[in-house]
């Protein structure tokens, strides 16, 4: 129970960053330069040095207790709605192990900025959009999935009426913005122009 407490608390934080993650993305609706001042903006709180630390702990420690969770009960898992809980978890957590893993990766050893571009290059160089729009489409479905389960057994203890509301809203919820975000960054709304330092990464040197 000291655990689960301890990982509730570390999901809310995340979930703090990832709702401004998600509008960020959500911006880039009004346009890439929307889209980066909006950045810029949210970066002035959570680039600072101790939230940016605080924020990879979570991230880290989310990763390995939920893992260790979803192992650790197994065996007793009933249910649709604790499979679903567990499967959103887990892949979850490969989203933001990799997701993390990629920004770092772009910010220390490339020297980019991890802004729209450094996302939507992926999809606009074949055959990478075969994996980027699964990826950030089932990335965004399960973060809202997990949490919808999670409010669902919070409405259950609590006796509320129609618990499964509060995994179909989000679900549905989580739906649409998956499916916005990866549309955008595809370059279906409108086409951005990718910058050559971008397209670089996924384009093998002669």
């Amino acid at each position: 129970m000291r655990l689960r407490t301890f990982h509730a608390i570390s999901a809310t934080v995340i979930t703090s960053y990832a709702a401004i993650h998600i509008a960020n993305h959500l911006a880039a609706l009004g346009g890439t330069a929307t889209h980066i001042a909006f950045m810029e903006a949210a970066r002035s709180v959570y680039r600072i040095r101790f939230v940016d630390a605080v924020l990879l702990a979570c991230v880290l420690f989310q990763v390995l207790s939920g893992l260790w969770l979803v192992a650790r009960g197994w065996r007793q898992r009933r249910g649709t709605v604790s499979w679903l809980q567990a499967v959103a978890g887990t892949y979850l957590a490969f989203f933001l192990v990799v997701h993390v893993s990629a920004v770092l990766f772009g910010r220390l050893s490339l020297g980019l900025d991890t802004n729209f571009y450094f996302a939507a290059a992926g999809f606009q160089v074949r055959p990478f959009q075969l994996f980027f729009a699964p990826y950030y489409l089932l990335g965004v479905l399960a973060l809202f999935t997990h949490l919808g389960c999670a409010a669902y057994w919070r409405a259950k203890s609590s006796g509320r009426s129609s618990p499964f509301l509060f995994i179909a809203l989000p679900v549905a919820v989580g739906s649409l913005v998956s499916l916005v975000i990866v549309l955008l960054l595809a370059g279906v709304f409108y086409r951005a122009e990718i910058p050559p330092e971008y397209r670089a990464i996924y384009v093998p040197r002669a």
